[in-house]
């Protein structure tokens, strides 16, 4: 799909402010709001807007803790990754896995109440995961920045 700069307009505001009115968005977009309701149906049908989501405060709802996890696994057989990937989608606290090229294989992004919470989590289930050789966790001392505004 072409994306022209009025449709990149509407892409970057509804990134930030994914409630805003079709009245509103088609005032800062300079549409009409019959054409910019019609352009974000179109970017949604498309798939270039996957979702509307709540971005939940982490410290707010008890989840103070990021870690990310490094894995190895003990090889790369589809078999191997395919459980892997599998199973770590089961589990509520992972936010984010993702097969790396590097030393590791998969980063894990995970949140927890607390170091403790933490080694409850990689004893019920991260040390359960399918074909992890090495797993090294490091733990999120201050989030400097974090967005999810795509570039566009």
């Amino acid at each position: 799909m072409e994306l022209d700069t009025i449709d990149r307009r509407i892409l970057r505001v509804i990134q930030v402010q994914g409630r805003i009115s079709n009245a509103d968005l088609s005032e800062k977009v300079g549409l009409s709001a019959s054409a910019c309701h019609r352009r974000v149906q179109r970017l949604e049908s498309e798939g270039v807007v996957r979702d509307y989501v709540a971005l939940l405060d982490p410290r707010k709802i008890g989840l103070p803790s990021t870690v990310f996890v490094e894995i190895k696994l003990q090889g790369q057989a589809d078999e191997i990754l395919d459980a892997f990937e599998a199973e770590v989608k089961r589990v509520p606290e992972i936010l984010e896995c993702h097969l790396m090229a590097g030393t590791a294989d998969y980063i894990l992004k995970v949140v927890a109440d607390s170091t403790e919470d933490f080694a409850r989590i990689h004893r019920q289930h991260l040390s359960r995961l399918p074909g992890v050789q090495q797993m090294q966790s490091s733990f999120a001392l201050r989030t400097v920045f974090k967005t999810t505004a795509l570039p566009v």
